[in-house]
């Protein structure tokens, strides 16, 4: 049985995690001395990690309703 969160609350922990993430990339990268190499990947490794758990179905986003492409008509 897999795990799945409904689209709502995925989009709300999209969010967050976005907003954290970031929070914590400029504070890493304020108090020490970060190249822009590095804080690439870091940020490539933050976007990897939410990715996979889209597409391992666990997150299951509906971007707040603004892509609806089940109800689109062709």
């Amino acid at each position: 049985m897999k795990f799945h969160i409904n689209p709502l609350a995925s989009d709300i922990i999209i969010s967050i995690y976005a907003i954290t993430t970031l929070f914590i990339r400029f504070k890493y990268e304020n108090i020490t001395n970060v190249t822009p190499m590095l804080s690439i990947v870091m940020g490539i490794c933050f976007v990897v990690i939410i990715w996979a758990l889209i597409k391992l179905k666990v997150l299951n986003p509906n971007w707040f309703g603004l892509l609806n492409s089940k109800n689109a008509k062709s």
